[in-house]
């Protein structure tokens, strides 16, 4: 169980070298978090790359998250922002559509002194251009879809399938520039590496489903007991290990093999798919340290 996890294609060292030379390009960037775990799907390295161009965050699937959390990361990341970049936040959930209404408005109130001075250039009008970044699995070609209307960024449930820069114009004079997702070279935290396995931005295939699994319930047990306990009918108490919560799970959905025993594998696979469904409800996994209500 103390598997490390780690998962860098060499696509990704690339990726980076693109963003580094797209930046001139470009007057912002929209940032893709997962609202679940906004801490540790946000690439450290993006920063330092980024530099102080301004920065508009988007907390994706804000549907699965935490309502309340995901208010407090909003204030967080914009009073973080203000002493290195300007950074306006917002909730949005790609795949219906949910507050990307605002996305427009907000582009142009992050960039309103690059507005007017292209005005006072007597270059009006001029597009404004967003590079869209975040690590596999955010959500970047769906929000993209969602903007540009039309179906031709690449989508799956999968990291890795954006492999090259691609330009969208999106209407209102704003062009988006997709790029591949970027994960970083190590994760110093562990607790880091497993989260991203949780929502899907790390391949199932780098470690076991089962390891996986029991990560997951040491993580969902204390805070949302409650929700593991209606979901799946069982009683536990927070000493419970998380292994013998995991075979509880997998009796009570009668994953059973010869002999009696539980499959733990069968449970483990469902148990995380149900976790990334949202079937265990609105879960946020991480919080926003330090945040005025």
């Amino acid at each position: 169980m103390d598997q490390t996890v780690q998962w860098f294609p060499g696509h990704m060292a690339k990726t980076r070298r693109q963003i580094k030379e797209s930046l001139p390009l470009v007057d912002a960037v929209a940032e893709l978090l997962d609202a679940r775990i906004p801490e540790s799907s946000r690439n450290p390295e993006l920063s330092e790359l980024i530099g102080h161009k301004p920065r508009i965050v988007l907390l994706n699937k804000c549907d699965l998250a935490d309502a309340a959390a995901t208010k407090r990361w909003i204030r967080h990341f914009e009073k973080s922002g203000a002493d290195s970049s300007k950074t306006v936040a917002m909730a949005v959930d790609c795949r219906s559509g949910q507050g990307l209404n605002a996305f427009h408005a907000r582009v142009r109130e992050l960039l309103s002194d690059k507005i007017k001075s292209n005005e006072e250039k007597g270059m009006a009008g001029r597009p404004l251009r967003v590079m869209v970044v975040g690590i596999p699995n955010t959500g970047k070609s769906s929000f993209i879809n969602r903007m540009a209307g039309k179906y031709k960024a690449k989508v799956a449930d999968k990291p890795g399938v954006t492999r090259q820069n691609q330009w969208f114009s999106i209407g209102n004079g704003i062009e988006l520039l997709d790029t591949p997702g970027v994960l970083w070279p190590k994760f110093d935290d562990p607790a880091v590496g497993d989260r991203l396995l949780f929502i899907g931005s790390v391949k199932d295939e780098i470690t076991d489903g089962e390891t996986m699994a029991v990560r997951l319930l040491e993580a969902l047990k204390d805070a949302y007991g409650d929700r593991l306990a209606s979901r799946y009918n069982i009683e536990f108490t927070p000493e419970t290990p998380a292994y013998e919560l995991l075979e509880t799970i997998g009796r009570k959905r009668g994953m059973l093999i010869r002999g009696g025993e539980t499959d733990t594998q069968r449970a483990a696979a469902m148990l995380l798919d149900e976790y990334r469904a949202g079937r265990l409800g609105r879960i946020t996994l991480e919080h926003a340290g330090n945040c005025n209500d």
